[in-house]
């Protein structure tokens, strides 16, 4: 069994969560040819569940055909995918800061739920988690959103926020998995390692 596992997540925050479990990962990265944002596309009326389970086994295919094509020795694959919802409305990276200062204008002052799955795959067994946490925000003005907006902290962050950031100012409460939150639930994560035999 391998003493790695590979990684298949361009995210800096997955990396992070990891090194704090002490796992040894690879990076398992896509090729310049492959599109992956086109994976993030939302089908009509999708719900935000189904949306964020369907989007990590993408990935985790994606992956799984990329280990196989660069022919590199087997270790478990590990994708993630998280995404913000208010209601049915599934909030993904922003396009543009205008984006972004909408996003988070739309959810001032309401509490929306952070759903981020998680996939393992070692050999032909494929393991899933689902990690559901709520977020609860301040009010805040418009200035207070265009000063978060211009730190360029909420691009590339589902829901125009990390909330390891400067944000964290704005939550009044949290409740669920704050790595979950972030984008790696670590429990959910460490079960999921260890169902596929890895040792941690």
């Amino acid at each position: 069994m391998a003493d790695f596992i590979y990684l298949a997540s361009q995210s800096p925050r997955r990396r992070q969560l990891l090194e704090q479990l002490g796992v040894r990962y690879e990076l398992l990265l896509p090729d310049a040819t492959e599109d992956t944002e086109a994976l993030e596309i939302a089908l009509k009326n999708e719900a935000p569940v189904t949306y964020v389970k369907r989007v990590t086994a993408l990935k985790l295919d994606a992956a799984v055909a990329r280990l196989k094509r660069r022919q590199l020795p087997p270790a478990p694959v590990l994708c993630s995918d998280t995404t913000v919802a208010l209601g049915r409305t599934i909030y993904g990276k922003p396009d543009d800061a205008k984006d972004a200062a909408r996003m988070l204008r739309e959810l001032s002052g309401e509490t929306h739920r952070v759903l981020t799955a998680v996939a393992v795959q070692r050999g032909r067994q494929r393991l899933e988690a689902l990690s559901a946490s709520r977020v609860s925000f301040d009010d805040m003005t418009a200035a207070q959103i265009r000063a978060y907006t211009a730190t360029g902290e909420p691009m590339g962050k589902a829901g125009a926020y990390a909330i390891q950031g400067r944000v964290a100012m704005h939550i009044t409460r949290i409740n669920g998995s704050y790595s979950g939150i972030m984008g790696l639930p670590l429990r959910e994560t460490a079960l999921l390692l260890q169902a596929a035999g890895f040792k941690l």
